[in-house]
């Protein structure tokens, strides 16, 4: 038997999973997940001075892969010519608990979160949806914009970003990755909102961003920027019209774009429609009319970094990609 653990830095990961790969994985991880297929234990949070650490372990059974993701977030490094967020990922075998592989977590993390939000609005979002409002435009911008190219045939991205000059770059460079696309720069977040069919929103924000009045019926949104407690970035009166699908419940409710209106009464837990994987599997219903508004609470699931994990691993022996260590002698 081999007992070896394969190693895959980040640029092996890219040559071996892209934006379709993801999607097909995180479809596939929600739909095991509406089954009750899968484990995922909450989120450990290892609190320090400089940052934190959070671990997401999770198992998926029908797919046999098990694992665990090691990822830290420290908002100074930057400043020390490092990542504010870096992550490694261990796959494992859930029979004998073997270390199969160890690999880059960042670039994995940042597939499987696009590709969640692009089955999200696969969805939810209207067949005929065509302007896109992008609200934030950092590291995770371009894969989300990428992926939701796959699934819909956007006409219009509104680009609004917090740095000056920010919005502009990022429209530039996409410009020519998606040429198909109009990639307008905006002063303002209401600008980008107004008249869209997509609204995806990528911000750190502790308090809303996205006004109520600006949400056009039909409209849906990807609420993928609040990730832990006390982040927020939408007007709770948006949850309140809308149809409000998330990835996982209990997550959503105290970590994802519904945990402050929850903990405040501003909106209530019960009124959630359902998980993205019971809507996909067909448990529970979604979108159910065009004016619809629909909302898509992204949190980011451990189940969708096992899935990719294990969809990279095998692609790795089949091409021979990476290197061997032994761990254990």
């Amino acid at each position: 038997m081999e007992t070896s653990t394969l190693i895959l830095t980040q640029r092996e990961i890219e040559r071996l999973a892209d934006t379709r790969t993801a999607i097909r994985a995180v479809r596939e991880a929600f739909l095991a997940q509406a089954r009750g297929e899968t484990l995922m234990p909450p989120k450990v949070y290892l609190q320090l001075a400089e940052g934190d650490f959070r671990a997401m372990p999770a198992a998926i059974m029908s797919q046999s892969a098990a694992g665990l993701k090691w990822v830290n977030v420290h908002p100074r490094n930057p400043k020390r010519g490092l990542p504010s967020v870096m992550a490694v990922m261990l796959l494992n075998d859930p029979a004998t608990g073997r270390p199969l592989a160890v690999m880059d977590g960042l670039l994995i993390t940042k597939l499987r979160t696009a590709a969640a939000a692009a089955v999200a609005a696969d969805c939810l979002a209207r067949p005929d949806s065509r302007i896109v409002a992008l609200i934030g435009c950092g590291a995770q911008a371009d894969a989300q914009m990428t992926a939701l190219a796959q699934v819909r045939k956007i006409q219009t991205v509104r680009v609004w970003g917090f740095l000056k000059g920010e919005a502009d770059a990022f429209c530039r460079k996409m410009a020519g990755v998606l040429k198909k696309i109009e990639w307008q720069s905006v002063a303002s977040i209401e600008q980008a909102v107004k008249g869209s069919d997509i609204v995806t929103t990528l911000t750190p924000s502790r308090q809303p961003i996205v006004d109520n009045r600006w949400i056009a019926p039909g409209a849906h949104i990807n609420a993928v920027g609040a990730d832990g407690p006390g982040k927020q970035e939408l007007d709770p009166a948006i949850l309140r019209r809308a149809v409000v699908i998330v990835d996982e419940r209990e997550q959503s409710i105290h970590g994802g774009e519904i945990n402050v209106p929850v903990t405040l009464g501003q909106f209530r837990a019960d009124a959630i429609q359902a998980s993205l994987g019971e809507v996909l599997l067909g448990k529970k219903p979604g979108r159910r009319k065009k004016e619809d508004i629909t909302v898509f609470d992204s949190t980011g699931l451990a189940i969708h970094d096992v899935a990719l994990a294990q969809v990279i691993y095998r692609a790795a022996l089949g091409r021979r990609v990476g290197r061997r260590i032994r761990l254990f002698q």
